[in-house]
């Protein structure tokens, strides 16, 4: 469930002695879990594989490989998360992209708000500064109950996901049936975790931008006879002092990774990661009335949020995953993975909600007033806690069956997510904010809002099947089987639990006809499902159904497209046509409903260019998408385009490597974001805007096997002014300003 920013820290101590790490990892991953002793017997695992003896030692210190220093990261390629295997981007039925760490790290990339700049498919949805991030694919915002993967396996995006020790971030896009039981029909985004492949010696300085500063090192290598063991360490610390004022903060992650070679045929690999993140958010602008203000009116480092008794938020998050990998013969891999994510929150906000919520009907509650003020709430969420445990076992291999050769992969996931939010304080606060900051209030800490208790268990079933028909042809067919159950129980217990048991399956199909070398087009259709959710009541928002697990709701999608590669040049061009039933508030006369409301229906257009000429590279994606709301039972929405999706968009990449002075690459980007609606049953329109990011970065050579990477960015580059996105949280209405010009600087020492 959305909710408005929180998050205390008042629970919580500043200053903490320093602990021994491994009763520290004991006491986070051991609450009553299957899974947590598979953890923790990781992490023992990689710590005592951390402690090499004289023999190891001797040779690790044997030859060591020459430095290669890389060029500019690759911005995309072949993506598993599709289910079919890492294939070229043009041989895939269907849009995926693998960005590597190098080309986020070139592309300024620090926190998964900012992939909106690589890919037109995705926008912002509501990116507050000190919280965590939500993307828009296609239109749809990616649930982050079900939509986020980190290896693979389910995670939850509510939390701050690290990415210093990731080697790649994957976006699936468009409907997921069978890459997921559950999720919104946007895409699928999947985090990779950095793992041992030989020996890695970086250590990293960097500005983040105001007077922000990180550090980091990425340790790693092989060690035993035939290099049987390997090893690979991150860790990074960063000081949070961005150009938005009151939202200072920290954050540090610890991760450790290793893997063992049990036979030339048998791999098993652990990793374990713990991340904390305390940063005061920052509360979103809205509409003044009917009117859209000028965004170069307002100081984008204004912080509505800006109330003495607000604490940070705090999200502290322990996740780890065991794979065991085995190589059957004749081409046939089984393999297995348990994974498990921790997660606790403390939330708290000065929220600004509405400016004449007296107003009966509620029509206005959902904007500040045309002079700029708004009702203030107190919200605070403490101990929030949110576990997701998993275990998948799937095989992979080839067959025959007459004269067609097949590509199988079948298996089952079972997944555990439990979600504890205890009652929580929504309350008014007396007087009113306005948007230059300036103001006072008084806190009202009553805990009096019910949360939720949700309890969700899955077993998924799913076989998926390449097929080589012919030379030119091939088809992809693929079913999912979910068993479904769901339980949510106020936390107040004003009301009984909510159950539902469902069983849901989800096909998907593909053609594809290569017509000349690497060059296919293909069509496709595919189910998905998600899961709407009654949100609880609020002082704001009152809900007769608060709480109620909602019937699973079925997307479809339909997609046609070609993908081409010569040399070096990749393109695709495609079509999609996506229907998603949607779940709004509808009042009853008394109060309000959460209930299924008539369906969107989001098409459009996606293509993709990206080319290597000689030193140069070029990146260029556009998305032109026609959305529009169908049989609700809200007037004036019908027909209307749902809010904060833009209605074309086009980013754009330009790399050059400067020949005369080798490891100089220069990168520039543009990123164009269309029109889009913030209020759908007025007409409002939020103008499009443009930002031009500039970076580059320059590697020396400092001997045999050092040398040192220098990074230099600016984003925003020429101080752009604009509303860069329109979100509406609790059915109210929030725009959030484009950050004003921001420098980056790093230093970067291989060893």
């Amino acid at each position: 469930m959305m909710r408005p920013h929180r998050q205390p820290s008042s629970l919580t101590p500043r200053h903490q002695p320093k602990r021994p790490l491994l009763p520290t990892l004991a006491r986070t991953l051991s609450p009553l879990s299957p899974l947590s002793p598979l953890c923790l017997a990781a992490a023992t695992c990689l710590l005592h594989m951390a402690t090499p003896s004289v023999a190891l030692a001797q040779e690790a210190q044997e030859a060591l490989p020459e430095l290669t220093v890389k060029a500019p990261g690759e911005r995309a390629g072949g993506a598993s998360i599709g289910g079919f295997g890492k294939q070229a981007p043009w041989q895939q039925p269907q849009q995926a992209e693998h960005f590597t760490d190098e080309a986020l790290k070139d592309a300024q990339v620090q926190r998964l708000a900012d992939l909106i700049k690589l890919d037109a498919s995705a926008s912002a949805s509501y990116n507050a500064a000190g919280y965590w991030d939500f993307l828009s694919v296609r239109g749809f915002v990616l649930d982050l109950t079900h939509n986020y993967r980190r290896e693979g396996l389910p995670v939850s995006g509510e939390t701050a996901l690290s990415l210093d020790n990731k080697s790649g971030v994957e976006l699936f896009k468009g409907t997921s049936g069978i890459q997921a039981g559950v999720s919104s029909p946007g895409g699928l985004l999947n985090l990779l975790v950095k793992r041992p492949e030989g020996r890695v010696r970086t250590a990293e300085l960097a500005f983040t931008g105001h007077r922000s500063v990180r550090t980091a090192v990425d340790l790693g290598d092989r060690f035993g006879a035939e290099q049987a063991f390997g090893l690979r360490a991150n860790v990074a610390h960063e000081r949070l002092h961005s150009a938005i004022q009151q939202s200072h903060g920290q954050r540090h992650l610890l991760a450790l990774a290793g893997d063992w070679r049990l036979s030339p045929a048998t791999l098993l690999e652990a990793e374990v990661e713990h991340s904390r993140r305390s940063q005061r958010s920052a509360s979103g602008f809205s509409l003044l009335g009917d009117q859209v203000p000028l965004a170069s009116s307002i100081n984008p480092s204004i912080n509505l949020n800006n109330q003495a008794w607000v604490d940070p938020v705090m999200m502290r998050g322990t996740t780890g995953t065991l794979r065991l990998t085995h190589q059957l013969g004749d081409g046939w891999q089984l393999q297995g993975t348990l994974g498990e994510q921790r997660l606790k929150t403390h939330d708290s906000t000065a929220f600004p909600f509405g400016g004449l919520c007296a107003d009966p009907d509620y029509l206005l509650c959902d904007r500040f007033s045309p002079e700029g003020r708004f009702s203030v709430y107190d919200f605070r969420s403490a101990g929030e806690s949110r576990v997701t445990r998993s275990a998948d076992v799937h095989a992979d291999g080839e067959g025959r069956l007459g004269s067609t050769t097949h590509r199988f992969s079948f298996g089952v996931l079972r997944t555990l997510a439990r979600v504890d939010v205890p009652t929580a304080s929504f309350n008014p606060v007396p007087g009113f904010g306005d948007i230059s900051g300036n103001y006072t209030l008084p806190e009202a800490p009553l805990y009096t809002s019910a949360q939720n208790l949700r309890d969700e268990r899955s077993t998924e079933f799913y076989l998926r099947d390449s097929i080589r028909l012919s030379e030119q042809w091939q088809a992809w067919a693929g079913l999912r089987h979910t068993r479904l159950t769901r339980a949510q129980t106020p936390s107040d217990g004003s009301a009984a639990t909510s159950r539902a048991q469902e069983n849901l399956t989800t096909p998907w199909l593909a053609l594809g006809y290569q017509f000349m070398p690497q060059h296919q087009v293909y069509a496709s259709w595919g189910e998905g499902v998600e899961l709407p959710l009654a949100k609880f009541s609020t002082p704001a928002v009152p809900y007769a159904n608060g709480g109620e697990v909602l019937p699973a709701q079925k997307s479809r999608q339909w997609e046609v497209g070609v993908k081409g590669q010569r040399e070096q040049t990749t393109w695709s061009l495609n079509y999609f046509r996506i229907i998603k039933p949607e779940a709004s508030s509808l009042f009853n006369g008394v109060d309000y409903d959460y209930a299924v409301d008539g369906d969107a229906l989001h098409q459009g257009l996606e293509g993709r260019v990206r080319t290597r000429i000689q030193d140069y590279t070029f990146d260029m994606s556009a998305m032109v998408i026609d959305a529009e709301r169908r049989g609700s039972a809200k007037p004036g929405i019908n027909g209307k385009a749902p809010v904060n999706v833009p209605d074309h968009t086009l980013k754009m990449g330009h790399g050059w490597r400067v020949a005369a002075l080798p490891g100089l690459n220069l990168q520039a980007d543009i990123v164009y974001e269309g029109e889009r609606t913030a209020d759908a049953v007025g007409d409002v329109r939020i103008p499009a805007w443009t930002r031009v990011d500039v970076g580059m970065s320059y590697t020396q050579q400092a001997g045999s096997t050092q040398a040192i990477t220098w990074r230099l960015g600016v984003s925003n580059l020429f101080d752009t002014r604009a509303w860069i996105e329109s979100p509406t949280q609790f059915d109210h209405i929030y725009l959030f300003p484009m950050a004003e010009r921001t420098v980056t600087a790093s230093m970067q020492i291989s060893f």
